[in-house]
């Protein structure tokens, strides 16, 4: 299993799931200020580094993914915007069973600010130890069609920035 992973920030924590996944004998791909190579070009913003992990993983580059940040509020907003993402905020085992069993989230977002090691420790477990529930599968069909409602189609900002009267190009 591939795990894509990503914080705008590197902290105990950061290092304690990352050291976790590896000793599982999962392929771990680093982002932002986990990797050595983009923290030398500067500071990664939370958007950003939810943004290239929720690609990666939409993209079929990595099987699931792992963000964090303060709350794990902020990258769990952002990498949800990106279709075929279904990052879900975990604070416990039980919730992250849930979210994958229930919901087939694929990016799981922690909280640097609250989530202890031993605690991460049993959301891992959790998270890639549960099947998704062949029972939800309508109530997932019914969150792919909202989705699909909801998607902007591609240049739609462009052509409504030109119907609101702004000038520019499409």
């Amino acid at each position: 299993m591939h795990i894509a992973i990503g914080s705008d920030e590197r902290a105990h924590l950061t290092d304690f799931v990352v050291q976790e996944l590896r000793r599982r004998e999962f392929g771990v791909q680093l982002f932002g200020a986990l990797d050595e190579a983009a923290l030398r070009a500067g500071p990664t913003a939370w958007p950003d580094v939810a943004q290239d992990v929720a690609e990666t993983v939409a993209g079929g580059r990595a099987d699931d993914g792992i963000l964090f940040c303060w709350t794990g509020t902020g990258v769990s907003i952002a990498a949800n915007k990106v279709p075929g993402i279904r990052a879900a905020l975990c604070g416990d085992a039980e919730t992250a069973r849930g979210a994958k069993a229930w919901n087939q989230a694929n990016v799981l977002c922690l909280s640097l600010r609250s989530t202890s090691e031993v605690v991460a420790g049993e959301i891992l477990d959790a998270w890639f130890s549960t099947p998704a529930d062949p029972g939800e599968r309508e109530n997932v069909e019914k969150v792919n069609k909202l989705d699909e409602r909801h998607r902007p189609v591609a240049n739609a900002g462009a052509a409504v920035s030109l119907a609101s009267g702004e000038k520019g190009t499409v």
